[in-house]
């Protein structure tokens, strides 16, 4: 079958569901990029959709991390809305190094417990592979709600991994979407520096 057939057929399970979710994925991604505070609005739309796509693809604990990712949605805009500086935004913030060390540390050993059991117990397709996007990007999301620079080169590598399992679960539309997410991450990166730049340096808190 080739790829523009497996896309049609894509839209003919999922549509409108998918369509639904890609959209909304989308939105977070330019308004976060923004630091727009709606982000977290569209985050949560999208996300709900995701829960029953990966569970319906047997990606089961990318299902969990969409559960996750609401409960982000709703974190995140509190924080955003309740950590404003004088100038009515909450600052991007620079992470110290073994921070992000001790943290990398932490996916590693959950990687290897959860990917473990979900081989042994489910039928998951990719289970570690599967389980390091997931506690990546739970950590990478908490970043954002934190509005912590670094977040970007997180997703930089997880969104880059999760085309190639989205893409080998026939899930196109969403693979497509996280290609997406790769060429907008760069834009991310650099008006988030600009922001860290010009705003007082803070740690974190």
């Amino acid at each position: 079958m080739s790829l523009l057939d497996n896309i049609l057929t894509e839209l003919a399970v999922w549509a409108p569901a998918e369509a639904i979710a890609v959209i909304f994925a989308v939105l977070y991604l330019l308004l976060a990029i923004r630091e727009n505070i709606w982000c977290w609005f569209c985050a949560g739309i999208s996300t709900a959709v995701y829960v029953w796509l990966f569970v319906e693809a047997r990606l089961y604990m990318e299902s969990a991390l969409n559960v996750f990712y609401f409960g982000m949605a709703i974190y995140g805009w509190w924080i955003w809305s309740h950590g404003r500086d004088d100038h009515g935004d909450m600052p991007v913030t620079v992470w110290p190094l073994r921070i992000h060390v001790v943290a990398i540390l932490a996916i590693a050993v959950l990687v290897v417990i959860a990917g473990t059991l979900l081989r042994q117990k489910t039928d998951a397709a990719f289970p570690y592979v599967d389980s390091a996007t997931t506690f990546a990007a739970i950590w990478a999301t908490f970043l954002v709600a934190r509005k912590v620079l670094e977040n970007w080169w997180y997703w930089l590598i997880i969104d880059s991994i999760s085309i190639a399992i989205y893409w080998s679960r026939e899930l196109e539309l969403t693979a497509l979407l996280f290609v997406v997410y790769v060429i907008m991450i760069p834009f991310g990166l650099a008006h988030w520096t600009r922001s860290y730049r010009s705003a007082p340096q803070v740690g974190p808190a």
